[in-house]
């Protein structure tokens, strides 16, 4: 295991580009790939990705504030002494994967933006308190809680086809959450990896030769030592407009409109924890745990420096999802994987063309908007059960985020490291997981 674990690390750093060049190396694949298998011409295809490009726009600032959001809450000194707290957990190397692979687990099974966050900014704490931990595994061990996203309160696929009216409803009619989430294949995945994911990670760790201190400093940003954290007093204010700048009142006082109206939202929707409210609840705790608009604007200005890869590289994905949809050519993959199954495979194969089509279409509710339509007639036609269908794709979408650079954005930005530094161990994380998920698909 010592020499797998050692060559899938140096094929990734020797092989796999920065994220950018993954994203244009996507795009000119897809490109090439659209006018060989589909009728598309150059020009057709760079119709699809220039018209796609834009598309993200809006989720894209939804994550960099995940990122900015996440970063303020996070150097609070309430949140940050609560991190280091549950952090003195830790004592040995061992220990510090375990406990970031469980709590980046439970954070992502509530919700996938916070749970991005909650792992990574926990793990820079539980390196700070374990300084000869692997820091690379121990990011990659925060990230692999992410594979648990799409089977929990969050999962985007399941929430669509439990709301009255959504796109297939004609077809499949609302199918509650019961069916979905709740059922006894998806529970068997979620907590069959929730506890054993730990002591692969682990395993991935006691697989590698032992780090000295320094040696662990070699992959370490210097920022997780402290030195971004605010010291020193804060300059007295003189003039009018610096005492409204270190005015707690008005902290106070827009904090407690903010919470106005998550309590409003709460009782409106339920536990409808999207992440929308989740980056309204992170900024304006933010505000309030600041306790200042200077330390919050400071606080601001420290993290925004963390998502440029965020606001360059999803305008690159959405062009690539233009070009698969457009083109027909997403449909022909998942068309692939269903002429190939039979009534007992198919949720395996729905699995395994959603991992296929997610490179791609790195995104939940796009890519149910693109294999739904082709996944449930075929199931109806099989005897499939559709839920189960329905979550195979889920889990197909979150199994290849663990290869797939797109949602590590965020955790990388906060971490300070490039995806190839993390990624040859996912790898082996990916590998692992389909064992858990095909079984639950399979036999449950």
């Amino acid at each position: 295991m010592k020499s797998i674990t050692r060559f899938c690390d140096r094929m990734v750093q020797r092989y796999l580009p920065d994220a950018f060049l993954f994203a244009i190396i996507l795009t000119i694949a897809v490109f090439i790939l659209g006018m060989i298998f589909t009728d598309s011409s150059p020009v057709d295809m760079v119709s699809y990705w220039g018209d796609g490009f834009w598309d993200l726009l809006a989720f894209a600032m939804q994550m960099s504030l995940i990122v900015v959001t996440g970063y303020i809450l996070a150097s609070t000194p309430v949140v940050r002494n609560l991190l280091k707290k549950i952090s003195t957990l830790a004592n040995t190397p061992s220990q510090a994967i375990l406990l970031v692979t469980f709590i980046a687990s439970i954070a992502c099974i509530i919700n996938y933006g916070f749970g991005l966050v909650v792992g990574a900014l926990f793990a820079i704490h539980v390196a700070k308190r374990v300084p000869t931990v692997d820091y690379r595994i121990l990011m990659a061990s925060a990230y692999s809680g992410f594979l648990l996203w799409h089977g929990g309160l969050s999962a985007s696929i399941p929430l669509l086809i439990a709301t009255p009216g959504h796109f297939l409803e004609d077809t499949m009619g609302t199918v509650p959450v019961s069916e979905t989430l709740f059922s006894s294949f998806n529970l068997f995945i979620v907590f069959f990896l929730l506890f054993t994911l730990p002591f692969v990670n682990r395993f991935l760790m006691k697989s590698r030769d032992p780090l000295t201190q320094g040696d662990a400093h070699l992959w370490r940003p210097e920022s997780i030592d402290g030195s971004s954290e605010e010291t020193g007093e804060e300059k007295l204010a003189e003039t009018p407009a610096e005492k409204l700048e270190n005015s707690q009142v008005l902290s106070v006082v827009i904090g407690l409109l903010g919470f106005g109206f998550i309590v409003y939202f709460f009782v409106q929707n339920g536990f409808d924890l999207n992440i929308n409210i989740v980056n309204f609840i992170m900024l304006f705790l933010g505000i309030l745990f600041h306790k200042t608009p200077r330390r919050f604007l400071n606080s601001v200005t420290n993290s925004v420096k963390n998502v440029g890869g965020i606001i360059v590289q999803f305008p690159f994905y959405a062009g690539i999802m233009g070009m698969m949809v457009a083109s027909g050519l997403s449909e022909q993959m998942s068309m692939a994987f269903v002429n190939m199954s039979n009534a007992f495979t198919f949720p395996l194969f729905s699995f395994l063309s959603a991992g296929l089509v997610n490179f791609f279409v790195p995104s939940g509710g796009g890519q149910w908007a693109v294999q739904g339509p082709i996944m449930i007639p075929a199931a109806l036609d099989l005897g499939v059960d559709t839920a189960k269908t329905a979550v195979a794709v889920a889990w197909g979408d979150a199994w290849t985020n663990m290869i797939q650079p797109f949602w590590a954005l965020p955790l990388l930005a906060i971490a300070g490291l490039k995806v190839r530094d993390i990624m040859g161990f996912c790898v082996l994380i990916l590998v692992y997981s389909f064992i858990p998920i095909s079984i639950g698909l399979l036999f449950f």
